[in-house]
């Protein structure tokens, strides 16, 4: 059986080579810049609520492969019932998709460093299956792979998984008892990404922090997604499709530059 943090290593690898490059969700390949390089005028602020999402736009035509049982469509993206949900349903097309499920995955247009990451979510509860927010960028980018996770396994979602990925480097995985279910009502998840440390909070209160390591220094992307698992049952139990659609929901997601 996989070690916890080969199991993520895995996950994260898949992402990490979502997409061929006529399949992309931007055309312009841009290489991030490093963490440092931050003004205020890259803060923003997403109310979800008001049924869009300036900042962010849906992956829309591919798979990722590896431990991603499901293809990325845009209609897995929806704010028509007062906030955004990412949704994991069957598949439209299987035969075309080569999935047999469809899955919601969003992303900012813009990378950010360091600063505060603040997203206001309700996860899914359901064996098999993950919810998200996290920054990423990574060899699709030009970039070496950095990567600050919260991640739910809709297993137990009495718990969080934290991590983080440095040049391609994980197995810093976390696993915190959240003290609530957080598939019952939304929480705040919010991680402090500065030089030299990370900072993860729930709901205001300091759960977990990483210092004095070889921690992300490349700006990455703001993203969530939900989807469902093949060959790491032993990590997030099998996919159980009983009651789909399944969907995670979003509040908002703000970012605040870090200041010297």
């Amino acid at each position: 059986m996989l070690k916890l943090k080969k199991r993520t290593l895995i996950m994260a690898l898949a992402a990490a080579l979502a997409a061929p490059a006529a399949l992309a969700p931007t055309a312009a390949m841009v290489c991030a810049a490093p963490a440092t390089e931050v003004t205020e005028s890259d803060a923003f602020a997403d109310d979800f609520t008001t049924g869009k999402a300036e900042h962010f736009q849906p992956s829309d035509g591919w798979g990722n492969g590896s431990v991603f049982n499901c293809f990325w469509h845009k209609e897995n993206v929806d704010f028509s019932n007062g906030d955004l949900e990412l949704i994991i349903d069957q598949s439209p097309n299987p035969a075309a998709d080569k999935y047999p499920y469809s899955g919601g995955e969003i992303r900012t247009k813009k990378t950010y460093g360091y600063g505060r990451y603040t997203c206001v979510m309700k996860a899914i509860k359901n064996d098999g299956v993950v919810s998200s927010f996290f920054t990423y960028t990574g060899p699709w980018d030009g970039d070496p792979w950095d990567e600050i996770d919260f991640e739910v396994l809709g297993k137990d979602t009495t718990k969080v998984q934290l991590n983080y990925f440095r040049n391609g480097k994980g197995g810093h995985e976390k696993l915190i008892d959240l003290g609530f279910d957080a598939s019952e009502d939304f929480h705040t998840y919010t991680f402090d990404w500065l030089p030299g440390k990370i900072i993860w909070y729930v709901d205001g209160k300091e759960v977990f922090r990483r210092e004095n390591e070889d921690l992300p220094v490349t700006k990455g992307k703001i993203m969530m997604n939900a989807w469902p698992g093949i060959g790491v049952d032993n990590w997030l139990k099998a996919f159980k499709d009983n009651n789909l659609p399944l969907v995670a929901e979003y509040k908002s997601v703000t970012y605040t530059p870090y200041k010297k």
